[in-house]
């Protein structure tokens, strides 16, 4: 296993080849992916989606076709720039830097490696060989609100918020809304830890919540896993997740959760060298094509009355048709 050095707090993990055919070389060759995250890849939460996504496509496609490479706890763009510089020179077909705090150094490093594809996001800004890529957050984060406001108790529903930026404010304010829609006259209230990695933060911040009242909560990022654990602690508490399935973290607390589908996101990519293209494409997840699911969790699904249910599948059928549309803040890209 190669390290990095020079400062570097990478932790490379080496999974088993696996299989895709692409368009480059022969069919019997291999596409060579590395993966650049700020967090871990058991972070249950931005990371861990795509690290797991990954390896689902691993099963899917099978073995001997796809080497993938994993470098860990890069936050620092200075690191990751180095890591994804590095992955680019060893001939690397597609290097994936999970996180828009990575985009000045990507496009840096894109510049002296045109055949090598890039990919990152949450982001917009693309180039000939750079994918950019975004969840539209706020379509899960609505129906996240729906039930929240349809079967609160209380009528106070709050959101254990990271950054105010990104990915966060529309997740947060697509939730926002969903919760005037089914409850106009709920008690939302918001607050930010000002970390995506703030673990006893979230935590501590979900118990103002909570002693304020709130009997529904939510956020985003790695620091949720603080807030989960609070909310697990407390009688008539319920926590609605976003990026993956959270619910092993609290199987009696986790209602529902936005899952990303980053696999198909992926296997999209693929195809797209399979016809020439390696970037100049702002890919998005959506529920229109199922990179986007809401899952309620089975073990729960009992406590979520059947016409609410109901409305939560007919609002998600309206975001499809694109007679909902979840509006985000002004300058919101």
């Amino acid at each position: 296993m190669k390290r990095f050095t020079k400062g570097l707090t990478a932790v490379f993990v080496l999974v088993l080849l696996v299989g895709v055919c692409v368009g480059f070389g022969e069919a019997s060759s291999k596409v060579r992916i590395a993966l650049v995250l700020a967090s871990t890849t058991d972070d249950m939460a931005w990371s861990q989606s795509m690290y797991d996504a990954l390896l689902a496509l691993q099963k899917q496609l099978g073995k001997d076709k796809m080497e993938l490479v994993v470098s860990e706890r890069l936050g620092n763009p200075v690191d990751a720039g180095a890591a994804i510089r590095q992955y680019a020179d060893q001939g690397f077909d597609i290097v994936i830097a999970h996180g828009a705090q990575f985009q000045s150094v990507v496009f840096e490093v894109a510049e002296d490696f045109p055949k090598t594809s890039f990919a990152y996001g949450s982001a917009f800004k693309t180039a000939p060989n750079v994918f950019a890529y975004e969840p539209l957050a706020q379509q899960g984060a609505y129906l996240n609100g729906l039930l929240a406001g349809y079967m609160t108790k209380t009528g106070i529903v709050a959101v254990v918020g990271p950054v105010e930026s990104g990915d966060a404010v529309k997740y947060n304010y697509g939730f926002e809304q969903g919760v005037r829609a089914a409850n106009p006259k709920a008690n939302f209230r918001i607050a930010y830890t000002g970390s995506f990695g703030d673990v006893v933060g979230a935590g501590e911040l979900a118990k103002v919540h909570m002693d304020a009242g709130a009997d529904f909560l939510t956020g985003s990022s790695q620091q949720a896993v603080g807030a989960v654990r609070a909310c697990a602690e407390r009688p008539g508490v319920y926590w609605l997740a976003t990026d993956m399935d959270q619910s092993s973290l609290a199987p009696d607390k986790v209602l529902a959760s936005q899952v990303y589908h980053w696999e198909k996101l992926v296997s999209h990519m693929l195809d797209l060298r399979a016809q020439g293209i390696i970037g100049g494409q702002h890919l998005y997840l959506s529920f229109a094509d199922g990179t986007l699911e809401f899952r309620v969790s089975p073990k729960l699904a009992d406590k979520i009355p059947a016409d609410v249910m109901s409305k939560i599948e007919k609002a998600k059928q309206e975001i499809i048709d694109g007679t909902l549309v979840i509006e985000l803040p002004k300058g919101t890209k």
